[in-house]
């Protein structure tokens, strides 16, 4: 199949002139019938890489997605490109599901999104009506889930081996944001994957200026971060729930336009405060980490983290929401031991040993991020196995004038700890 009907479909449904980083590389694999691994940034355009093989391959593709919220944005957004499409989840009414089946046995539908725990459905129905269409492609989202060396794994994933053994000649694509090289690995041990290709983007994010405060006086400090940014949209990362409730209102107290989002909330209040922001109707989104994961908003100008996150994973994957359109965007993070260490109390009780193991590793990291003193940018792009030559000029580190020393080595035994597996 032609890569030029591929640029043709990309500006006549998506309205893109050209292919950005390894798209190009990696629609060609799917069209070749390749099964291949996508690492691209945040807002790069992953999911290109298999809607528009959909569109050229005859069959159904699915793909198997996490969130009901991410699946029904990516649908919505098909559906006004023109394309059919359609998902599958337990919030929908069976007459619902039912149309959906009815539709994908038509022939007509193009892509279809469900969830992992889809697969798990009692004497394989699922994989048995599978089967009885006409599948050209698998695509997995998120597929770092998959791997218990990644920050978010979901053992639902695990599954998702069985669509090789049922289908072994359709190509599967696995795609995520964020991946270290051992969780590189597991994607393709855990998903079977035959000889596939690995496209890797660069994970540099130019436009975004990486900044850590202190995290003594950070409501007042935080409040001031605000005042000169009253235009801009933004999102404030918190630890927990009730972190979110009471700074939204706080904010909201001192005259500035916040709403909170986390999983506590009922659905529609949820939906409601995320159009909200998406629409630029509100400023501020003061969130847990149960709002990211395929939130696409073009024009978010600064990511504040109140708390530490967990690990490099987590605090890329959320610092790229900022700045999507390109444009001049900042990370604020504010750093504390106490928080380093609170978090490696919740690790310590966590039931599963190796796993505990992991998540220190991984939070010994995020704390010689926390203080470092030398190019943050420098440190990100050293975790994920990419090398910036030169510091990057664009984070606090590089505007601070310290003691000058080469710092590499430094960061290299930080980030060592978390390929080691004993």
């Amino acid at each position: 199949m032609n890569i030029e009907r591929a640029k043709e479909i990309l500006k006549s449904q998506f309205g893109f002139d050209s292919f950005r980083m390894n798209q190009e590389q990696a629609i060609e694999a799917v069209l070749q019938k390749k099964d291949c691994v996508v690492l691209m940034p945040t807002g790069g355009g992953k999911s290109l890489c298999y809607q528009i093989p959909a569109l050229m391959l005859d069959g159904l593709t699915v793909v198997i997605s996490p969130l009901i919220a991410l699946m029904k944005d990516q649908v919505d957004a098909l559906k006004n490109n023109g394309v059919e499409a359609a998902f599958l989840n337990s919030a929908q009414t069976s007459r619902e599901q039912t149309e959906v089946f009815q539709t994908v046995r038509s022939g007509r539908l193009k892509l279809l999104y469900v969830a992992p725990e889809r697969l798990l459905q009692t004497g394989d129905q699922f994989i048995d009506f599978l089967k009885s269409v006409d599948v050209s492609l698998f695509a997995i989202d998120e597929a770092h889930c998959i791997s218990s060396w990644g920050h978010d794994f979901r053992p639902e994933y695990m599954q998702l081996a069985k669509l090789k053994r049922y289908f072994p000649d359709v190509p599967l694509i696995a795609l995520t944001a964020t991946a270290d090289k051992l969780v590189r690995k597991d994607i393709v041990e855990r998903l079977a994957l035959q000889n596939a290709p690995l496209f890797v983007s660069s994970f540099n994010r130019p436009n975004i200026f990486y900044k850590v405060e202190a995290k003594r006086s950070s409501y007042a400090r935080l409040l001031e971060y605000l005042e000169s940014r009253r235009e801009e949209s933004g999102i404030i990362y918190c630890l927990s729930r009730n972190s979110a409730e009471s700074l939204a209102a706080d904010l909201r107290d001192e005259g500035f336009d916040a709403l909170a989002y986390h999983a506590g909330l009922d659905k529609e209040t949820r939906d409601k405060n995320q159009e909200l922001f998406l629409k630029d109707e509100v400023k501020i989104i003061v969130a847990t980490i149960a709002f990211g994961m395929g939130i696409d908003k073009s024009n978010v100008r600064f990511v504040v983290h109140m708390d530490l996150p967990k690990n490099i994973e987590s605090y890329y994957q959320e610092t790229g929401r900022a700045g999507r359109d390109g444009l001049q965007s900042e990370a604020l993070l504010f750093f504390s031991w106490g928080d380093l260490n609170k978090l490696k109390g919740f690790a310590e009780v966590e039931g599963n040993r190796a796993q505990t193991e992991i998540m220190l590793k991984k939070l010994n990291t995020m704390g010689a991020f926390g203080d470092l003193k030398t190019c943050r940018r420098k440190f990100l792009l050293n975790y994920f196995s990419e090398n910036l030559t030169e510091d990057c000029g664009h984070c606090d580190n590089c505007n601070t004038e310290f003691e000058r020393f080469d710092g590499t080595i430094i960061a290299q035994k930080a980030l060592s700890a978390v390929y080691r597996t004993g």
